[in-house]
């Protein structure tokens, strides 16, 4: 069971594991062990809130398929259990950033003190730029 918050979580049996080789260097045991693991959870067809499943569809994220599977792959420790745990954190990871909220953007407006250093350095500039020019006579 993976627990997302105090109310929701998801049972192990909507989760589904497969075990793969990992990639990279690994000894005598790279071409003979499948170490690495790939995590698969159809949110369509899971027990998930409406309000998680449509935040999670809303996520411009390449591990969600067009089918509504997230395919999670994890392959940094040696051994397949601390693998599958890193791809259920993973998972639980990515599913409370969908559900986070961002908050409201209020607009401010620029301080009277900002406003007039900004016109006392356009006209140090523009001063500056004066004096280059040929003098009149």
């Amino acid at each position: 069971m993976l627990r997302l918050s105090n109310n929701v979580s998801i049972p192990a049996a909507e989760l589904s594991f497969q075990a793969i080789r990992a990639s990279g260097p690994g000894g005598q045991n790279v071409n003979k062990v499948s170490s690495a693991v790939q995590l698969f959870f159809n949110v369509r067809e899971s027990s998930l809130p409406e309000f998680y499943k449509s935040r999670i569809f809303r996520l411009r994220d390449s591990r969600l398929t067009a089918e509504g599977i997230i395919v999670i792959r994890a392959e940094e420790h040696r051994s397949l259990e601390k693998n599958k745990t890193a791809a259920m954190e993973r998972l639980r990871q990515m599913i409370l950033k969908a559900t986070e909220t961002q908050k409201k953007r209020r607009p401010t407006r620029p301080t009277l003190g900002s406003k007039n250093r900004r016109i006392d350095s356009k006209k140090k500039r523009g001063k500056t730029k004066a004096l280059r020019k040929r003098p009149d006579f």
